[in-house]
């Protein structure tokens, strides 16, 4: 009989004391931590700034920059949600594990009625938004990357018994929670933030804060769900195997740069593809360190302020508008 996290006969998963995976249950508290509605964040601001035209006003390559990012960010994070839902919830079987994809499908959710908020907010065409997947090529080559790299698990006839199988799901997770989660969305999180930074659209900058706080965590629980599916079919992480899973990583950054000349031609806000491929191959390499793989660039951090601008700030007066604070927040540890 299979045992473990993934496919076990003999785990309840209606049963989730005593815990096995200690783990996932801090994952799920701490995504409960964070725990955030866009409502919650005043658009007015930007609403203005998005509205003047000339000087004061947002550069032309600066609403180009939002606009990309909210198109990227407004699919991608569907196609996440339909990776849990569909696929991946009925392979891991174990019920700690399956309250934490719970927990992350509903931010997933979360996300994407950030993006709805910012069209509402801005009087954005939704269409040209939520369709740039397919109109936009270096968009369309990373949503067609991942959902290339995810396509075993969303066959209904796959299962995870077998070597074989293991490294398919282990090759999908990898796609999933490492490359889309992990590298696609971290160029975008430093131009977003990079607003945020100087004081721009302020609005959609605290937003994108919180959805890098949530996804921080779900790379953690993703990590994990990888390396214990490892640590327990230990058979399945062959020296070949695992160049193939370095060399998918080495692709997604090639694919996230090319993404980010595309939407930053001209070096603006202290951003330029020269330091964002730089950070790319930074976060790649704390990435692959992550699920046990030997780093590939050994580059430093060019942007050490994105640590800092992960830390929400509470005395904001976004706080004012809650009932609760976010009063554990301050104790979880961010690693971007």
């Amino acid at each position: 009989m299979p045992k473990g996290i993934i496919n076990n006969s003999t785990t309840d998963p209606n049963k989730i004391l005593p815990l096995t995976y200690s783990w996932a249950r801090e994952h799920y508290k701490n995504g409960v931590a964070n725990n955030w509605v866009p409502e919650e964040v005043p658009m007015q601001l930007d609403v203005e700034l998005w509205a003047k035209k000339g000087p004061g006003g947002l550069t032309d390559e600066e609403r180009r920059m939002i606009l990309w990012n909210l198109g990227f960010f407004s699919t991608a994070e569907s196609l996440t949600a339909n990776n849990i839902v569909l696929a991946m919830y009925r392979h891991v079987t174990n019920p700690e594990c399956r309250q934490y994809m719970l927990r992350q499908g509903y931010e997933e959710a979360v996300h994407t009625d950030t993006f709805i908020y910012c069209c509402d907010s801005l009087g954005l065409d939704p269409d040209e938004v939520f369709s740039m997947y397919e109109t936009i090529p270096s968009i369309k080559e990373k949503d067609e990357f991942v959902v290339d790299m995810t396509r075993s698990v969303l066959d209904p006839t796959f299962n995870t018994h077998g070597t074989e199988n293991v490294q398919r799901f282990l090759h999908d997770l990898v796609g999933f929670y490492v490359i889309m989660e992990g590298i696609f969305f971290y160029a975008g999180f430093a131009m977003m933030l990079s607003m945020l930074r100087n004081n721009k659209m302020v609005g959609i900058g605290e937003q994108f804060q919180f959805i890098l706080r949530d996804e921080t965590v779900h790379l953690a629980f993703g990590s994990d769900l990888i390396n214990t599916i490892v640590k327990e079919n230990p058979e399945a992480w062959t020296p070949a195997f695992q160049k193939t899973i370095t060399d998918n990583i080495a692709k997604g950054v090639d694919l996230e740069d090319a993404y980010a000349k595309d939407a930053l031609p001209r070096g603006i806000l202290g951003l330029n593809a020269i330091t964002v491929r730089k950070y790319l191959e930074y976060i790649a390499d704390r990435r692959l360190e992550r699920i046990g793989l030997d780093k590939l660039y050994g580059t430093e951090n060019p942007y050490p302020w994105m640590s800092e601008i992960m830390d929400i700030r509470k005395e904001k007066n976004f706080f004012e508008t809650r009932v609760n604070e976010y009063q554990t927040s301050g104790n979880l540890k961010w690693d971007e």
